[in-house]
């Protein structure tokens, strides 16, 4: 591993680090801006206590998360100086405005719901959360303006070697990132909501609270099946995205060597030679891919060496070709989770209209999807972090598509200084994370009865009314 590598494996694993927090913290605050409406609506003091309760643990998170993404910016001057002086012009136009328009509007009312909910009206509290809400939505979509425009440069021109900004409604209508803003936002309401259902099913199992954890499990799945349904949509239009602005990324999500046949063959599992341009076994399903590619069954597309010749006689001498295992096996893990987080959440669905005209919740009583549930809460995360591996190395060589070369970008730093920096940043980072859910399991697991102390975290405990912790009532939204 050269400079350029360890510094590529630096930004990816805290890129990663990051996005651990974030994608809890976007969806989280628009589900916790949904138990306050029902708070308000409904006037019940389950309802208030259930968004307390969830209140506690995102505030956790998004207390703990902020330092992680001052970290993320420093490194664009660290390690990557060469790029920020080319696109500096406009990169740094969507990094100042998430901090203007959205973080400032998160920090304030945050502190107006948390710290005002015993001092202000009720509809003052709910207002605050949904600018909450919205301010995280605001803060992601700049982030990915700025990813989209790596990914598709539009609305620039080039000036002495720097990428100047021509038109700013080009880069904040580029298609891709529009794209990708709906991917990334199904894929934390999707986070969000398994971490919902994971606590409340770990509290329905024990029938703590059945009252307070039974709507709360129901909401989760309601968020997740739109999360995961949404996630799906989103992904496949961006994967035929790819296929027109990108078609060596698409090409290596396939292992496609060779340019397809018409119909294209979906390929399934493959061992892949990148030495030798093949694979020496491959498993294929018919017509699948000329669905992936454009919703048609008699479709093709163009292979890696193809693309590499036109690549050459275009960006010049080089090897246009991705690492393609990572960016292959990414994309399959990514989809093979969403597709059982997508059954999980509809399958919970259909638990609890079969069980609506009987007697006895067969959701909330169901132990082995209850189980289920808390075993699995990872996979969200998981599949969030393969879909930007699959992202991000499927557009290499290239920083910005097509301008910019990944050994174009990095900074004149020795092999020891970036060394040093990533150890550095991986100590801080795991610390960081272990903090963050050390806190969230043990407030998590303490449930309703428990009142935090300021030792632990240093914001005042969630106030909750006195109730039984065996209640037997299902509870319903």
């Amino acid at each position: 591993m050269d400079v350029i590598g360890l510094s590529r494996f630096q930004f990816a694993s805290t890129s990663i680090f990051h996005f651990f927090f974030v994608s809890l913290t976007v969806g989280l605050a628009f589900m916790i801006a949904i138990m306050e409406t029902l708070s308000y609506a409904k006037k019940e003091q389950r309802y208030e206590n259930m968004t307390n309760f969830f209140g506690h643990l995102f505030l956790i998170n998004f207390a703990v998360g902020v330092v992680t993404g001052i970290v993320q910016e420093f490194q664009f001057g660290m390690n990557w100086s060469e790029y920020s002086r080319f696109v500096g012009n406009i990169f740094g136009v969507p990094l100042a405005l998430e901090v203007l328009m959205a973080f400032f509007l998160e920090s304030t009312f945050i502190a107006l719901w948390w710290f005002g909910k015993d001092r202000l009206p009720h509809w003052v509290r709910l207002a605050s959360i949904w600018l909450v809400a919205i301010g995280t939505q605001v803060s992601a979509f700049w982030i990915i303006v700025a990813n989209a425009w790596m990914q598709r440069p539009v609305g620039y021109r080039i000036e002495n070697g720097q990428a100047i900004l021509t038109s700013f409604s080009d880069v904040v209508f580029n298609p891709k990132a529009w794209i990708y803003f709906f991917h990334v936002q199904g894929s934390a309401w999707t986070v969000a909501a398994f971490l919902v259902l994971c606590v409340a099913a770990y509290h329905l199992l024990r029938r703590h609270h059945v009252e307070i954890f039974g709507p709360a499990l129901k909401l989760g799945l309601v968020v997740g099946a739109v999360g995961t349904l949404f996630s799906a949509l989103s992904g496949h239009t961006a994967a035929q995205t790819a296929r027109e602005d990108q078609p060596m990324k698409f090409a290596a999500m396939e292992a496609q060597w060779e340019d397809s046949e018409a119909p294209a063959p979906w390929s399934a599992i493959a061992v892949i030679d990148q030495e030798g341009q093949r694979n020496t076994f491959n498993i294929e399903i018919p017509f699948l891919g000329s669905v992936l590619a454009d919703n048609s069954l008699n479709s093709s597309y163009e292979g890696m060496i193809r693309l590499q010749e036109e690549y050459q006689q275009q960006y010049g001498p080089g090897d246009y070709i991705p690492p393609v295992a990572p960016v292959y096996y990414s994309f399959r893990l990514m989809v093979g989770i969403g597709m059982v987080l997508l059954a999980t959440a509809f399958g919970g669905l259909a638990l609890w209209w079969w069980g609506r005209k009987g007697r006895k919740d067969r959701l909330l009583t169901n132990r082995l999807f209850l189980r289920w549930l808390v075993w699995i809460v990872p996979l969200p995360w998981l599949a969030n972090f393969f879909g930007w591996i699959t992202t991000e190395m499927g557009r290499q060589p290239f920083m910005v598509y097509g301008l910019l070369r990944v050994d174009q970008g990095v900074s004149p730093n020795s092999f020891t200084e970036v060394l040093v920096g990533l150890i550095g940043l991986w100590a801080i980072y795991l610390a960081l994370i272990g903090l963050d859910i050390y806190l969230l399991s043990v407030t998590a697991r303490a449930g309703i009865d428990h009142k935090p102390s300021a030792e632990i975290v240093a914001a005042p405990a969630p106030s909750y009314s006195e109730g039984p912790s065996d209640s037997d009532r299902s509870g319903s939204l």
